[in-house]
């Protein structure tokens, strides 16, 4: 049975279909408009990069509201696989989701560049199949993309492993505080990232490293799928 995934879409999304082209690599895919409520068709939530709602008042400040949200607010809590790239981890922070919040960048400029990521953990579905310390070939576009988090709550994010991706040394676009490019929820189910896996699942395109993260996901479910 394919692993099925389904991509929010936002007014004001923009990655939402190259998402879904880089999920149909691993399995099955469909768009999920932002007002539905019923996820019981999909095994992986993606939220994906763009300007929700137009990144008024602040980027996914309003999305957070949306009722897909509540629905992967649900999903999330009974252990359901979701992904934030870029827009879409601004989401799920300003959603409770995930810990901590993305800030204006550090230049306050936008930036659009190929970086590499060091894989700092492999506790989250989306980095299982990883490997600690191997770097990823990623594309970053974003103008709020600069993690912060207190430092008592960093630390404690570092000890429980929630850190999952860095950005390589000297390669940090926006500022981030201790180069975090991506973080997990304590329970590992739920990640996010700024990077974008999903311009990055092809060779043509420059890498195809990205396109491990969706695999991951996928690997999991069907191993899961194979002992139920």
């Amino acid at each position: 049975m394919p692993v099925r995934f389904g991509v929010i879409q936002f007014p004001g999304s923009c990655d939402e279909r190259d998402a879904v082209a880089a999920c149909e690599r691993v399995g099955e895919a469909r768009l999920v408009w932002h007002e539905e409520r019923d996820l019981s068709d999909i095994d992986v939530v993606i939220v994906p990069g763009g300007f929700s709602y137009g990144d008024y008042l602040r980027a996914g400040a309003i999305a957070r509201f949306a009722p897909a949200m509540e629905a992967v607010a649900r999903f999330a809590a009974e252990g359901g696989p979701v992904l934030g790239i870029c827009n879409g981890f601004q989401v799920l922070c300003e959603a409770g989701l995930l810990p901590g919040a993305l800030l204006p960048n550090e230049n306050l400029r936008f930036v659009c560049r190929q970086v590499d990521l060091v894989v700092a953990s492999t506790g989250s579905a989306f980095t299982a199949e990883l490997t600690e310390g191997e770097r990823l070939s990623v594309p970053v576009k974003h103008m709020s993309g600069r993690y912060y988090a207190p430092g008592e709550l960093l630390d404690e994010l570092e000890a429980a492993g929630q850190v999952v991706l860095r950005y390589a040394p000297g390669q940090n676009p926006n500022g981030s505080a201790r180069d975090i490019a991506g973080v997990r929820n304590a329970a590992g189910n739920v990640m996010g990232l700024m990077p974008h896996p999903e311009h990055a699942v092809d060779e043509l395109t420059g890498s195809a490293d990205g396109l491990r993260l969706f695999a991951s996901a996928a690997a999991g479910l069907r191993a899961v799928h194979a002992t139920a």
